[in-house]
């Protein structure tokens, strides 16, 4: 079940991602243009940005339709550690645009050029709508619990923020003319930028390191296991995240030697507390017996 719903939460998300693909492409050749034109930082920075939205986007999803790829003898578990992969990489991307903005914008400081107010309000418009509507199909998808679509996801956001930045900009050049506007609203979007952008980098890491998922508490699937009848200690307890949506368990579940006849009705209130309550299909426990344990400790 959680496979075949992680394959339909795919094939969502892989449409949403070619829709959001197709608006930005499709303006951001003409933002570059624009930016060129009125002599915008805000403007050539949200080209760029928009570029790499697109290039972010297209990595997403190929990643998805890696993960959807069935598993093999070499890689049991599939490929859907490719859509980890791409949140990895989109979230070290976005801060190197926020350090390329920044850099961008202090150099501007030092040299300020003139910038075409009117223009410049004009074209970040349409990019804002043009970014709104990209935003708008990744939210039909998983943005919420997939890393990878929640990358792609704070992409166009960033770039949604860039857009607003530079009518805010443009609208204070072209009625005061001041154009050191510019460069300050846009070291302020990258910050935001690299605050979402550090987000997800630390999720994506803690998944890579096969942390413990955040919605889940070791202590208490501990203390639930224990209420197992006949479980009278735990070891070796593992949870952790294979990609979005999709966690595995395994456990060693020590019994009293008089339950070894039980050992099957154990197994089986184990196995329904983990698919029911955490909501786990990946899981493997092992049922050892209390002298066996002790053997081992006292062979030691």
């Amino acid at each position: 079940m959680g496979q075949h719903h992680h394959h339909h939460t795919g094939q969502v998300n892989k449409r949403n991602l070619m829709i959001a693909m197709v608006i930005i492409g499709s303006w951001m050749f003409i933002q570059f243009i624009g930016g060129l034109w009125t002599g915008s930082l805000a403007l050539l920075a949200d080209a760029v940005h928009m570029f790499n939205d697109f290039s972010n986007l297209l990595i997403s999803l190929v990643a998805i339709i890696l993960a959807s790829k069935a598993a093999t003898r070499k890689r049991t578990f599939g490929n859907h550690r490719f859509e980890i992969l791409a949140a990895l990489l989109n979230s070290v991307a976005l801060l190197i645009i926020s350090v390329f903005i920044i850099r961008e914008a202090i150099d501007r400081f030092m040299s300020p050029q003139e910038v075409m107010g009117g223009a410049m309000i004009f074209i970040a418009f349409i990019g804002l709508i043009a970014n709104i509507g990209a935003m708008f199909a990744l939210m039909r998808g998983d943005v919420k619990d997939n890393l990878n679509m929640r990358g792609a996801y704070l992409h166009v956001l960033s770039d949604t923020l860039g857009s607003a930045a530079a009518i805010v900009a443009g609208i204070i050049i072209y009625f005061t003319g001041w154009f050191v506007a510019d460069p300050i609203l846009s070291i302020i979007i990258a910050i935001m930028i690299s605050f979402t952008a550090f987000s997800l980098l630390k999720e994506t890491i803690h998944i890579l390191l096969e942390g413990t998922p955040k919605n889940i508490h070791l202590q208490e699937v501990e203390n639930a296991l224990l209420q197992v009848e006949g479980v009278i200690n735990i070891h070796d307890l593992h949870v952790w995240t294979i990609t979005s949506g999709i966690n595995s368990l395994t456990a060693h579940l020590i019994i009293e030697p008089s339950y070894s006849e039980k050992h099957h009705d154990i197994l089986l209130q184990a196995n329904h507390y983990i698919r029911t309550k955490l909501h786990i299909e990946h899981s493997t426990i092992q049922i050892e017996k209390e002298d066996l344990r002790v053997q081992e400790h006292s062979m030691i």
